[in-house]
């Protein structure tokens, strides 16, 4: 076994790094000196500055988790919150039934421990709330039960702080479920979805994995998704919209009459159709923009014996249209052509429209890709005569 250069044992000895841009650093170091100082102070005015001073070292650890590892389990509202409640409650119940030993703040703190897993609240600076409820000071002793509300009170300042600082510099806090996208309401998984990483595989892993992981399940799944994508974007590289895009344009204007639409889509077996005023794209209509006016024109009226109105383009089309680059890679245009029900995609270099992207250009151009793929691990495989 070859021996190992000193450069490889000093990296091996070196912590890893926490892939945290700078700037993050200053976010959050402004953000927990903030927070503690607010919850400190008003504390201080409320119970003394004795009280204040004792509570203030797990409120300062609380206070590294909500600001700067705020995307964690262990950060959330609930967590914090519950846990000081739970082992506030945990450490007075210790103190004025066993004293203020040494052993009693280890047990406080193993009890509080269990009951913070027990109710889905656990956080690490609530150990040290509890440690600190059985071993106070006398200042602190006098206030009797009376000590969880400088507890709770810190507590919440802090995490209102932390939510109002959080979104204020671009930091979504506490973290939500983000919403499932349902275009075509109906209980399938999205296209993406259907095949690769599901949530079933992703929560049998973390059960076999048997140990506490310090992300969200909804945090750890989009960094797989991150992952994938840019595994996809390395295997396909080379494929750009420009590339896949149909360039011999089919496009109306927005003076185009409904039945002059309706024989250009059937003609060159289209769904969608740009729609151009003096070369700049103004909107899209498609065949689901069409029905609805095609069949209320349909309708008998005694009016529409006599009198026949025109339908135009520009009252049906959608002025608000998904456009892409021509060196837009092909693994973006993906979401938009599977998963949020778009059927074309106009290319557009300076504002002019050279090209469109249908779903069938896209098949097409996996198709090749795939192909090209294959013939080379043909190659590969075949020794050279």
């Amino acid at each position: 076994m070859p021996a190992l250069r000193p450069e490889s044992r000093l990296q091996r000895l070196l912590p890893a790094p926490l892939n945290i841009p700078p700037r993050e650093w200053l976010r959050a170091g402004l953000g927990a000196l903030l927070g503690l100082f607010l919850a400190g102070y008003l504390c201080s005015l409320l119970y003394g500055p004795s009280v204040a001073l004792h509570l203030l070292g797990p409120l300062a650890a609380s206070a590294v988790l909500v600001f700067a590892v705020h995307s964690g389990p262990l950060a959330q509202p609930w967590p914090v919150l519950g846990s000081y409640a739970l082992a506030g409650v945990v450490g007075l119940a210790m103190r004025q039934g066993f004293g203020d030993g040494l052993w009693v703040a280890a047990a406080a703190l193993g009890i509080a421990i269990l009951v913070m897993c027990l109710l889905r609240c656990l956080h690490p600076p609530g150990g040290g709330v509890a440690a600190s409820a059985v071993l106070a000071d006398p200042g602190l002793v006098a206030l009797g039960d009376h000590l969880l509300e400088p507890i709770l009170l810190n507590a919440l300042i802090l995490v209102v702080v932390a939510v109002a600082y959080n979104r204020l510099t671009g930091v979504r806090y506490p973290k939500g479920v983000p919403p499932r996208k349902d275009l075509h309401h109906t209980h399938d998984p999205l296209p993406g979805a259907r095949v690769g990483i599901s949530g079933e595989d992703l929560d049998q892993a973390l059960e076999e994995i048997g140990e506490f992981v310090d992300v969200t399940r909804d945090e750890l799944q989009r960094i797989i998704l991150a992952t994938e994508q840019h595994a996809l974007q390395r295997s396909l590289g080379g494929i750009t919209a420009g590339s896949v895009m149909s360039r011999d344009v089919q496009a109306a204007s927005p003076g185009t009459t409904l039945e002059q639409a309706w024989k250009m889509l059937a003609s060159h077996h289209l769904k969608t159709l740009p729609v151009l005023e003096q070369g700049r794209l103004v909107g899209i209509v498609s065949l689901s923009d069409l029905v609805g006016p095609a069949m209320a024109r349909g309708c008998f009226s005694w009016r529409g014996l006599f009198r026949r109105n025109v339908v135009r383009l520009e009252q049906v089309m959608s002025r608000r249209v998904v456009s892409v680059g021509s060196q837009q890679p092909l693994e973006h245009l993906l979401p938009l052509l599977s998963e949020q029900g778009l059927h074309c995609l106009p290319v557009l270099d300076d504002d002019t429209l050279v090209g469109v992207i249908t779903q069938t250009d896209l098949i097409a151009g996996l198709k090749r890709h795939l192909l090209n793929a294959a013939a080379q691990g043909s190659d590969q495989r075949v020794p050279a005569l």
